[in-house]
C-alpha cells in the first residue's frame, strides 16, 4: 500500500512523532506548492491512493482507514457538516502516511470514544488529530495571519472568518490558534 508519497510506515510507535508530522505536513505542503487556504486535501489524499467514500454512518462515526495494496479507502460520514468531512479526511490521511493498519481503521467522534482514547492517551489518534489540524491549518499561514492582523481568541467573528478561509470549524480553529500563540509569543 505504500504509495508515491510516503515512505514505509514504521512499527506503532511509543510517544507523539511531532517531527515527523511536520516533515510530511511541510512535504505535502511543498510538493502541492499550498500558498494560501484552504488546502485541498480532497485531491492530496486522492494524489496519494485514496479512493473517498461518502456513506451514511451512524453519527457516532466519523470515519475509516481501510488499507490496501495499491489504493487505500477513506470512508467519511456524509452526514457531518463539510469542515467536519475536511478534517476527517486529513485524519485518516494521516493514518495512511504514519501508521500501519492491517485491517480496517474505525474512527469515532470524540463524543463516543472509549475511555482510553477520551483520555488523549492514544499515540496513533493524536499523530492523526496533529496531522490534520496541521495540514488544513499550516502554521506558517497562521503565524502570518497572527503578525499582519493579530488575533484575539475572544473575538468570535474573527475566529469564524479564520474558520471560513480555512473551512475548519471555529473550535478546530480555536485549538490551532491557541496552539500556536503559546509556541510563539507576537508581539504587537
Amino acid at each position: 500500500m505504500r504509495g508515491k508519497l510516503w515512505p514505509e510506515a514504521v512499527p506503532r510507535p511509543l510517544r507523539v512523532r511531532y517531527s515527523r508530522i511536520q516533515r510530511e505536513v511541510d512535504r505535502l505542503l511543498v510538493q502541492y506548492d499550498v500558498k494560501h487556504p484552504p488546502v485541498d486535501i480532497e485531491k492530496i489524499a486522492k494524489d496519494a491512493g485514496a479512493v473517498i467514500s461518502y456513506e451514511e454512518m451512524k453519527d457516532e462515526l466519523c470515519g475509516f482507514f481501510l488499507p490496501g495494496k495499491r489504493e487505500f479507502v477513506i470512508g467519511v460520514n456524509s452526514s457531518h457538516p463539510r469542515t467536519r468531512r475536511r478534517f476527517t479526511i486529513a485524519h485518516e490521511l494521516g493514518h495512511a502516511i504514519l501508521h500501519q493498519f492491517d485491517e480496517v481503521h474505525i474512527d469515532r467522534s470524540f463524543k463516543f470514544r472509549s475511555p482510553v482514547s477520551a483520555k488523549a492517551v492514544d499515540i496513533e489518534e493524536i499523530e492523526a488529530n496533529t496531522f490534520a489540524a496541521w495540514i488544513l491549518m499550516p502554521e506558517r499561514f497562521l503565524q502570518s495571519e497572527i503578525r499582519n492582523f493579530g488575533v484575539d481568541l475572544e473575538d468570535t467573528s474573527r475566529i469564524q472568518a479564520l474558520s471560513d478561509a480555512y473551512q475548519v470549524s471555529q473550535q478546530s480553529m480555536s485549538f490551532r490558534l491557541l496552539n500556536t500563540l503559546s509556541r510563539y509569543p507576537f508581539r504587537r
